[in-house]
């Protein structure tokens, strides 16, 4: 499917469209460096395009959910940013800040403008003010990276949003095809399905299922709920088992329900961000918004490998995005601990989990927990509520793995049954320790 331009995709999207009507400043003849031909360049792209920027703004109805659109046409001087463009993004963002209306940018550019130099430039400034006080102001943003997203527009209004979706076969990257290196040219990280791969895009689909994905995301984002998370029931064995090294097997069963099993329990719709937006992406830890009835609840799931630095930022982020929004945590513990190989020690895994810790401490949105298997050490600690955190009968939670506390303590390899008893590590011991509320039910 092609996408002709701005009104085009905005039809594919949204409904009801009323366009703002903001109006042209004269800036003089060929602009404002007096750039030579630059009016007849302009006169030609509207012609082209049928357009006088190249930006279309307004408010249309996705799905159910008003929202504020900025949408890019290509066709009107490859979808640069001059200064008429950074005048109607600014309305738009005011406009949204202003009436509270979720905003969705529809980004195809090839970035800067040349002709306005300096002054174009500046516009990236100028919109990374306007995203930075929408999320201030708690209201959802939402990026689609269509094709191409290149340049400073990619680096502000794109990256900068809460949710950022590529289409599928998407150029995106910070440098455009002219201007990056010659071997790197065809290389795939310059490519929407790249940039997911990296973690810099929540998700990659297809330019005709554009409608539903953004319109279940813009449900998603504006469900706040000032209440916490309700606990997920238990959907594994229905009683804790009879002593601590029984139990630590038995949250090791390959058997034993997961994250993605409880997630889907749980919600009745949910889609995922992805990344870390540091270059990492770690698929054991899901991440993400799901509906529960009628509310919205941010999750953050571990799937019971050992947690990567990348994983414990993606969490962090996460947490972030709900606090901004306004919506409850539900996190889900599940990992033997975190990664401890050199990789992960390069990567930063001590400050990234340092990181979660400080973020989960001062979240200013209830935070709810659950451990639904291993709960090991502090990779496990880091993801889990410290007022507000129950366990389902076949976890456990414990200082540290109880072969690695055999080991530290110097005793026999035999002793790692006896061992796993002292740590005092089932369901009962850690509801009679105070460490959980409580311990979930079918």
């Amino acid at each position: 499917m092609a996408d002709p331009g701005a009104r085009w995709v905005i039809d594919l999207v949204a409904t009801d469209f009323d366009e703002f009507a903001v109006p042209a400043v004269d800036r003089g003849a060929d602009g404002p460096l007096a750039w030579a031909g630059y009016d007849a360049q302009r006169g030609a792209a509207a012609e082209r395009s049928g357009e006088t920027e190249s930006v279309v703004c307004g408010v249309g109805r996705v799905g159910g959910t008003r929202a504020v659109l900025i949408a890019f046409d290509f066709r009107f001087l490859g979808g640069s940013v001059g200064t008429g463009t950074g005048d109607r993004i600014e309305h738009a963002f005011a406009h949204a800040r202003r009436t509270r209306t979720p905003l969705v940018s529809l980004i195809a550019t090839g970035g800067s403008r040349m002709q306005e130099g300096m002054l174009s430039l500046r516009q990236l400034q100028r919109i990374a003010r306007q995203s930075t006080l929408l999320h201030e102001a708690g209201v959802p943003q939402l990026s689609v990276l269509r094709d191409p997203t290149t340049g400073g527009l990619w680096a502000s209004l794109g990256a900068g949003a809460d949710v950022v979706v590529g289409v599928a076969g998407a150029q995106v990257g910070f440098a455009g095809s002219r201007v990056r290196p010659s071997a790197d040219r065809d290389d795939p990280a310059y490519t929407a399905e790249g940039q997911f791969a990296g973690g810099h895009v929540d998700e990659v689909c297809e330019l005709e299922d554009l409608p539903s994905v953004v319109a279940e995301w813009l449900t998603l984002l504006s469900a706040s709920s000032p209440e916490p998370a309700d606990v997920p029931r238990a959907l594994g064995a229905g009683v804790p088992a009879a002593d601590g090294w029984s139990t630590v097997l038995g949250a090791r069963s390959p058997g034993r329900p997961r994250a993605d099993a409880y997630l889907d329990d749980y919600f009745d719709l949910r889609r995922a961000i992805s990344g870390d937006r540091c270059g990492g992406v770690d698929p054991g830890m899901l991440c993400g918004i799901g509906l529960r009835g009628r509310r919205s609840v941010a999750y953050a799931a571990q799937t019971g490998t050992a947690t990567t630095p990348a994983g414990f930022r993606t969490a962090v982020r996460l947490i972030r995005i709900a606090e901004r929004l306004g919506l409850p945590v539900l996190t889900l513990v599940d990992t033997p601990g975190a990664a401890n190989d050199a990789a992960a020690e390069r990567a930063g895994v001590g400050p990234a989990i340092a990181d979660l810790f400080s973020t989960i401490a001062a979240a200013r949105v209830p935070v709810t927990t659950l451990v639904i298997g291993e709960g090991g050490s502090g990779g496990a600690l880091a993801l889990a509520a410290p007022d507000r955190m129950w366990i389902t009968p076949d976890a456990y939670f414990s200082v540290i793995a109880p072969e690695l506390s055999t080991a530290i303590l110097k005793r026999s390899p035999d002793a790692v049954r006896e061992t796993a008893e002292q740590l005092r590590l089932r369901p009962t011991d850690l509801l009679e320790l105070g460490v959980v509320r409580g311990i979930a039910t079918r």
